[in-house]
């Protein structure tokens, strides 16, 4: 005879739907929430994948809450990042779910609080950092609770840091295979918003999730337009762009050096712009004061190194530029994931030259790496190189790189202003001539700007001093700029016809595929490059009324009534405004205009402790901001 089966038990579904609307205030799952979520509540492992602002973190924190309630005890959340620990656990005391976290910024008397309140399993959540879970301390903590059957689930988050091909490698991740041993039956779920097929790889294998379901979502972010055009004076470039797009809005600025962040940050706020550096080298209070002004005040622009961003759940930014360009795709994708998690237009900027190929080549070419490894981060490159080279869909490019097929966008600048393109392959066989030439007269090798010159027919020192005014190929080129040349040679680089040698004056070589070129067997084609071509981009005024736009005049004014009132509670809360109510939900009231309790039912972002917490205050903003606009 089998086990009875208790008829009356919810199902996972049905228990996660509850949650999602009574918690957080939300009607309905998105994408794959729902699968994921139930599989979780059910006891499974899984890795998820799911771009930035996709709701990852639903995908732990309503199982915690659900496996919790069925007496499964807490959920341990693993994070590298103290600034994403205490959003997260401030955003859920505001929900009303027992959380907290334990890191390097609390106090010894603190930390042993929470520790206590975690024996009494008085907690639902606890995030820890990856070092900090693998102290003894804390596994002996786990251990009682293990032994009790009071740990509901893991969830690994940013679990790309495991993979030493991803972008934010971080080898104490690595110790976190130990979870499958040490805590057998304990749900686990791995969480990143960014890995290619390697580093997925590598994610399964060192978290020893071989038999987990995979949930890989859609890397799209539609909202999102890619810009990225040729660097020359990116300085102009870049002040142009905010101001002209962008004035008052929260971006991120990202710079590859600290004396660049420094000095970009200096110059945007000489301009007027509300600037801000952030890099490893600034002492961490610092650091800390310019982060809380970024995630708490309007229209901060971030100028930083990679060293920021990562956990940074700010959904109002509107863009993200580089100023130089990243190592590979996994870096791009996750930091333009930084913009537009509102779901609000939003722009990812990009100015790159010949210098950054020159420089990430010699990086990983005088890097450690063994020489495997070494040809899979020049891939990495290569594939970046092609994305920022494309004359088609941006956006076609960049999902193809994840194994995603699309159809092209019309919502980038490739698709918007489709490039003029021409035949390059004379100028690229006249370049492969010259650096052919070099080596035949001279026995050496020369960098670009010795190339560039003699193509144009300059006559400088070092060109008398070789005689290579005395070349065929010199003056050849006289009648193509050298900012066209440049672009060519970028892209003879991208293509491999051209090769940087190492060391320190980046010297070029021919590569393979420059044998097909030069015997006329391949072909090449480059973009035309003009002065400044202007961009088919909403104007700031559009992009500044675009979430309230269909609001009338009365809705308008309540919106803004509504919003200075939320930055009252945040600053009083010591939280960023998004967490009390985002944007959305300050739209829906307006529009909805609700007079009573009851009428805030059903309004998205407000669950039943938010219209506990806040619902009169909420309803006496609107009515005095009705009466005042009377």
């Amino acid at each position: 005879m089998g086990a009875a089966v208790n008829l009356s038990a919810p199902d996972p579904l049905s228990q996660a739907l509850g949650t999602l609307q009574t918690v957080f205030g939300f009607e309905s799952f998105r994408g794959p929430q729902a699968d994921i979520i139930t599989h979780v509540i059910d006891g499974g492992d899984a890795l998820v994948l799911m771009p930035t602002g996709g709701g990852k973190s639903l995908c732990y924190q309503i199982p915690a809450i659900v496996r919790q309630q069925s007496g499964h005890g807490v959920a341990i959340v693993i994070s590298p990042l103290i600034a994403l620990m205490h959003n997260q656990v401030g955003a859920l005391h505001e929900l009303g779910v027992a959380a907290a976290f334990l890191n390097s910024t609390l106090t010894f008397e603190d930390a042993r609080d929470i520790e206590q309140q975690l024996l009494r399993g008085e907690l639902t959540l606890l995030y820890v950092a990856p070092e900090r879970l693998t102290t003894p301390r804390m596994m002996a903590l786990l251990a009682q609770l293990q032994a009790r059957q009071q740990i509901s689930l893991f969830a690994i988050d940013e679990a790309h840091c495991v993979s030493q091909w991803g972008h934010d490698f971080r080898p104490e991740y690595r110790a976190l295979s130990m979870l499958h041993t040490e805590f057998p039956g304990v749900p686990r779920l791995a969480l990143t918003a960014t890995a290619d097929a390697l580093t997925r790889e590598d994610m399964v294998h060192h978290l020893a999730l071989t038999t987990s379901r995979q949930f890989i979502s859609s890397f799209d972010r539609p909202n999102i337009r890619y810009r990225i055009t040729e660097k020359r004076d990116a300085m102009a470039q870049l002040l142009a762009f905010i101001q002209t797009e962008f004035d008052g809005d929260a971006g991120v600025v990202y710079c590859q050096s600290r004396r660049r962040v420094e000095e970009v940050a200096e110059q945007l706020a000489r301009a007027g712009v509300n600037a801000l550096p952030y890099h490893a080298g600034m002492d961490a209070e610092t650091r800390r004061v310019h982060q809380d002004r970024f995630l708490r005040e309007d229209g901060v622009v971030m100028v930083a190194t990679i060293a920021f961003g990562m956990g940074i759940d700010k959904p109002d930014v509107r863009f993200v530029a580089h100023m130089d360009m990243p190592k590979n795709i996994e870096g791009y994708y996750q930091e333009t994931g930084r913009a537009g998690r509102d779901g609000e237009p939003a722009v990812a900027w990009m100015v790159y030259g010949l210098s950054d190929v020159v420089n990430q080549r010699r990086q990983i070419d005088e890097g450690l790496a063994n020489e495997t490894f070494k040809r899979g981060l020049r891939a990495k490159l290569d594939a970046l190189l092609a994305l920022a080279e494309a004359t088609d869909c941006r956006r076609v490019h960049l999902l193809d790189y994840f194994g995603e097929t699309s159809q092209p966008c019309g919502n980038c600048d490739n698709c918007l202003m489709p490039p003029d393109v021409v035949d390059a392959t004379e100028n690229a066989r006249k370049l492969l001539s010259t650096i052919y030439r070099f080596q035949q007269v001279s026995g050496t090798a020369f960098g670009s700007g010795h190339l560039l010159d003699v193509l144009r027919g300059k006559v400088t020192d070092r060109v008398k001093q070789y005689q290579h005014e005395q070349l065929s190929t010199f003056g050849i080129g006289a009648d193509v700029s050298e900012a066209q040349w440049r672009a060519l040679l970028r892209q003879l680089v991208t293509s491999g016809a051209v090769v940087i040698g190492t060391g320190d004056y980046a010297t070029l070589h021919l590569g393979e595929p420059a044998r097909a070129l030069l015997r006329g067997e391949s072909r090449i084609h480059q973009r035309v490059m003009v002065a400044q071509r202007g961009q088919k981009a909403a104007t700031k005024t559009k992009k500044a009324d675009a979430l309230v736009a269909n609001l009338d005049a009365v809705g308008q004014h309540v919106f803004g009534e509504l919003k200075a009132w939320r930055s009252e509670v945040a600053r009083a809360h010591d939280l960023p405004a998004y967490v009390i109510f985002n944007n959305n939900t300050l739209k829906a009231l307006a529009e909805a205009l609700p007079d009573d309790i009851d009428a805030l039912q059903g309004i998205a972002g407000l669950g039943a402790k938010k219209r506990e917490a806040y619902g009169e205050e909420v309803l006496r903003v609107i009515k005095g901001s009705l009466r005042a606009a009377a």
